[in-house]
């Protein structure tokens, strides 16, 4: 069994200009990005992922700030599985479970 203390989760927020054709296409671009590194969509512009250590977040959190699109803000933000654990979410008035982590993760 993973450590909670140990499962790292990265949350990528980002606000991105979209102005013209040329900035969706990057918006767009980034987006797509993050979901082939195996981000969970939470919000339009909020993503998810657990990753099995901090090294390995650390690594894709790099990889993110490289394909940054040159405007906007991008931000990407390290929770423990345990401090994770913690996240309430809301639709509505209903409470609802948080993203549960992967049974196994994916070598390759």
């Amino acid at each position: 069994m993973l450590s909670a203390f140990k499962i790292m989760w990265l949350v990528v927020v980002f606000d991105l200009p979209v102005g013209t054709k040329t900035e969706r296409r990057r918006a767009s671009g980034f987006r797509n990005m993050l979901i082939d590194e195996g981000f969970m969509m939470k919000q339009f512009s909020v993503y998810l992922r657990p990753c099995q250590n901090r090294a390995a977040a650390e690594s894709l959190a790099d990889r993110i700030g490289k394909c940054s699109p040159p405007e906007g803000d991008v931000s990407v933000m390290f929770f423990t599985d345990k401090q994770y654990g913690l996240t309430r979410n809301y639709a509505g008035r209903a409470e609802l479970e948080p993203e549960k982590k992967p049974d196994q993760f994916t070598l390759f």
